[in-house]
C-alpha cells in the first residue's frame, strides 16, 4: 500500500524546536499563562531556595515550640493568626509547635520533586511502549494495548497505597512515591503516543527511511521522536498539576512522605483537627496547593493550544456549534476512544484513516 499524505490542511504534528520562538511570544502574550508562568517559576524558586529561607527566618521545620503553645487549650498556638510574630512569619503548628513557614517552603521541594519525576517516568514509559506498539509487530501492539487497558482500569489510589504499605520504611519516601505514580500513570502516554505513531509512520519520509534500510530504532530515534515532541509535551503539561494532586492525596492519607519531612497533604491531613482553633493552619496549605495546581492547569492548557492549534481550532469550532465540549478530546487533539489500544487488532492502514 502507498504511503498515504496528509489530509489538505493538515501536518504531522511539529516538534517545539520548529518555530520554537513564535511558540514562546504567543504563550507569553496570553496573560493568563503569563501569570501562571511566574506563579509556576516563583514557587520553583521558593522550592530550591527552602534552606535559605528557613535560615533567613530563623527557624527550620523540625524543631518544636512548646513554649508557644496554650496546654489549657489543647496546644493551640498563643497569639494572633496561629501565632504569627517577627519570629515566625506564618505561625506555629498547633499541637507541635513547629514552624509553619520553614514547613511550607519545605513542602514546596516535596511536591515538586515528586510530580515532576513521576511526570518523567510516565513520559519516558509511555513514549517506549507507545513507539513500540505503533512500529510493532501485532502481537506486541496487541500486547502493549492490552497492558495498557490494564492499567486505564485499575483503581489506581487504592493500588497506589497497597504499594506504599509493602514497602519497607526504609526505603526513602519521595522516590517511592515518584516511582508509586509514575509506574501507575503512563497508559495515558502509551496510547497517545501510539495513535501518533500509527499515523506518522504511513507518511513518506517515514517510507523512503524504512526503504532505505532503517532499523525500528532508528526511523523511531529519527524520524518520529520531533514529530511526537508537540502532543508528549502537551501531554505531560497536563500530567504536571494530577501528579502535584496525587502526591498530596497519598501524604495526606498517611502513606506518603512521614514526619519531619515535611509535605502539604501531611499538613492538610494533621490540620483537620485543627480547623476550627485554628483555621490559618489549614487555609495555607489549601491555598498553596491550590495554587500551584491552578497554575499548572492554566499554563498546560495554554501550552496545549499553541502547540496543537487544530486541536484548540476543533473545539473552538464544536463549540460554536454546540459541540460536546473539551472533554471528550485528549492532550493530543484526538479522542481516546477511537486512538486507544482497544482498536490494536486493527492494522495500520485502518488506524492512520480512523
Amino acid at each position: 500500500m502507498a504511503p498515504q499524505q496528509p489530509r489538505a490542511g493538515e501536518a504531522p504534528a511539529a516538534s517545539p524546536a520548529a518555530g520554537g520562538p513564535q511558540v514562546w511570544r504567543r504563550l507569553l502574550a496570553r496573560r493568563a499563562a503569563l501569570t501562571a508562568g511566574l506563579v509556576i517559576v516563583l514557587l520553583v524558586l521558593i522550592a530550591a531556595a527552602a534552606p535559605l529561607l528557613s535560615a533567613i527566618e530563623g527557624q527550620d521545620p523540625t524543631s518544636y515550640h512548646n513554649d508557644l503553645l496554650d496546654s489549657a487549650a489543647g496546644g493551640v498556638p498563643t497569639g494572633s493568626f496561629g501565632g504569627v510574630s517577627a519570629e515566625h512569619w506564618l505561625g506555629v503548628e498547633p499541637g507541635t509547635g513547629r514552624d509553619v513557614f520553614a514547613r511550607l517552603v519545605h513542602g514546596a521541594r516535596i511536591s515538586l520533586l515528586v510530580a515532576v519525576g513521576a511526570t518523567l517516568v510516565q513520559v519516558a514509559i509511555g513514549v517506549l511502549l507507545g513507539l513500540a506498539a505503533g512500529l510493532g509487530n501485532r502481537w506486541l501492539d496487541q500486547l502493549i494495548g492490552n497492558t495498557t487497558e490494564v492499567m486505564l482500569a485499575l483503581p489506581t489510589l487504592v493500588f497506589a497505597i497497597s504499594l506504599m504499605a509493602v514497602v519497607p520504611p526504609g526505603f526513602p519516601r519521595p522516590l517511592l512515591l515518584t516511582l508509586v505514580i509514575g509506574l501507575l500513570g503512563w497508559a495515558g502516554t502509551a496510547r497517545v503516543v501510539r495513535a501518533q505513531t500509527l499515523s506518522l509512520r504511513q507518511l513518506d519520509y517515514v517510507a523512503a527511511a524504512r526503504l532505505a534500510g532503517a532499523t525500528r530504532w532508528r526511523i523511531a530515534r529519527r524520524e518520529l521522536l520531533p514529530s511526537l515532541a508537540a502532543p508528549v509535551i502537551t501531554y505531560a503539561a497536563v500530567l504536571l498539576p494530577s501528579n502535584v494532586v496525587a502526591e498530596a492525596g497519598l501524604s495526606f492519607l498517611g502513606v506518603g512522605v512521614k514526619p519531619p519531612t515535611s509535605s502539604w497533604g501531611q499538613m492538610l491531613s494533621g490540620a483537620t483537627t485543627w480547623f476550627r482553633a485554628d483555621p490559618m493552619y489549614v487555609l495555607l496549605p489549601s491555598a498553596l496547593l491550590f495554587t500551584t495546581v491552578l497554575a499548572f492547569t492554566v499554563l498546560g492548557d495554554a501550552v496545549r493550544t499553541e502547540l496543537d492549534p487544530r486541536a484548540a481550532s476543533r473545539l473552538r469550532v464544536g463549540t460554536a456549534r454546540g459541540g460536546s465540549g473539551p472533554s471528550k478530546a485528549g492532550p493530543s487533539g484526538a479522542v481516546p476512544s477511537s486512538a486507544g489500544p482497544s482498536s490494536a487488532g486493527r492494522g495500520p492502514s485502518e488506524e492512520a484513516t480512523a
